[in-house]
């Protein structure tokens, strides 16, 4: 079954059927069909399927041109019937992993994908996790659904974990020259997937199992957590001691070893960071563990968006201005530069503790249209010199690169930046996280 599984890879025979058609999904299925295999993406939202049956991208990441010379050579579609996942030799599930309010893990996306993929299992199927979660997932929650069958694991079916590594707007790095992590519950498994991926990025590095390949991602977004909650506290330990937080990493960075440059902000955004040091946090107090560098920075950082509040108050009390009543633009609402991801932002907590505070706060983001707070939608502002004559202060919260920071700084009475997107730019006027 190997044998032939790996036959129909190498021919580019194989039919692969990916689950869930969002930041994740939608670029691997591209890719994929890119590489001349048949590829139907499976989704839920009817949205998502008309537009890319159409030739349409609706991810930023994914040029409209590739998907719409995809859709018209055949080799990528999209269904919301889910028992076409019979036809296909391997199943690779790319579904929303979020924190339930008591930051438990809620793999119930997982399970539903599972449920799906049960109906329709067939021998000789590949099945690989590309959701982000909690090690031991894929042993204890996959395998005993797809062994129910009677088939064996490695060898009448194959099944593996490989983290994604997607990051969006990153114009340097993509899924063909990232290295992919693959670790199978058996090595029949692992060499499998592995031949798979192997089609469409440079280096796949098999890890032992895929309890291990769980972990590494869970590793390299703790690391980016518990550094960003170092350095947001340094920014607050600089504020007491009347430094500029951005000189002081600045000049660290110089140096050409042992230091790697983290840089503070208005909070942590996005579905990763925030969330899968949360994963490995919880799997540890099942085990009687407590992870305290991660809980300690997942507290930092939490903190982050109140601390900016905080600075914009009293920024405006030092310009005998009042927060209650005050006008604020709040630029930029997605979590990071130059996309339109809204996953997480701490922007949105940033208005939210303003308008609490009784600030009439308007926001402008050329790729966020709209947004919701406390379940008001809430429509951007078009940038003008008159809108930011306008206000009290201009808070910046997403450094676009679109922003004209020089035009914005001389327009504005005050301008709280807590991205540094003004440096370079000398003015009383600035007031720096």
């Amino acid at each position: 079954m190997k044998n032939t599984l790996g036959e129909l890879i190498k021919e580019r025979g194989a039919k692969i059927g990916v689950i869930g058609l969002g930041y994740v999904g939608l670029p691997l299925a591209a890719e994929f069909a890119a590489a001349g295999f048949s590829v139907t993406g499976f989704e839920v939202d009817g949205n998502k399927i008309k537009a890319l049956n159409a030739g349409r991208s609706y991810i930023p990441d994914v040029p409209g041109g590739t998907v719409s010379a995809l859709v018209r050579g055949g080799k990528l579609s999209a269904t919301g019937e889910f028992k076409k996942l019979a036809a296909m030799d391997a199943v690779i599930i790319c579904v929303p992993t979020p924190l339930r309010k008591s930051k438990d893990p809620d793999i119930s996306y997982i399970v539903s994908a599972v449920d799906k993929i049960e109906d329709a299992f067939r021998r000789g199927q590949l099945i690989i996790l590309e959701s982000t979660t909690y090690p031991g997932t894929t042993r204890e929650i996959l395998l005993p659904r797809m062994e129910k069958k009677g088939l064996k694991v490695g060898k009448d079916f194959f099944l593996a974990f490989s983290p994604e590594r997607v990051d969006p707007g990153n114009p340097r790095f993509g899924i063909k020259n990232t290295p992919k992590i693959v670790g199978g519950i058996t090595a029949a498994c692992t060499s499998v997937a592995a031949a798979l991926y192997g089609t469409i990025v440079d280096k796949v590095l098999p890890v032992s199992s895929t309890e291990a390949a769980e972990m590494v991602k869970l590793l390299e977004n703790t690391f980016r957590a518990v550094n960003i909650g170092l350095v947001n506290e340094v920014a607050l330990m600089c504020d007491r001691l009347k430094l500029d937080v951005w000189e002081i990493i600045g000049a660290a960075a110089t140096k050409p070893f042992g230091f790697m440059p983290f840089y503070p902000g208005p909070g942590l955004g996005g579905h990763c960071i925030p969330l899968d040091p949360q994963y490995l946090s919880w799997k540890l107090r099942t085990l009687n563990f407590y992870a305290r560098f991660i809980e300690l920075a997942g507290e930092i950082n939490s903190r982050m968006p109140e601390y900016l509040v905080e600075k914009i108050g009293a920024a405006l009390n030092d310009r005998s201005k009042p927060l209650k009543g005050a006008k604020i633009l709040v630029l930029g609402a997605a979590y990071k530069k130059n996309i339109g991801d809204m996953r997480e932002s701490p922007a949105l907590d940033v208005i939210h503790l303003l308008q609490k505070k009784g600030a009439r706060v308007r926001y402008h983001d050329p790729y966020v249209r709209s947004i919701e707070i406390a379940g008001r939608r809430m429509a951007g502002s078009p940038l003008s010199d008159a809108l930011v004559r306008g206000q009290d202060a201009v808070v910046v919260t997403t450094d676009h690169s679109v922003f004209d920071m020089r035009r914005i700084v001389a327009a504005a009475r005050l301008v709280v930046d807590s991205r540094n997107a003004c440096r370079g730019i000398r003015s009383p006027k600035i007031v720096r996280l």
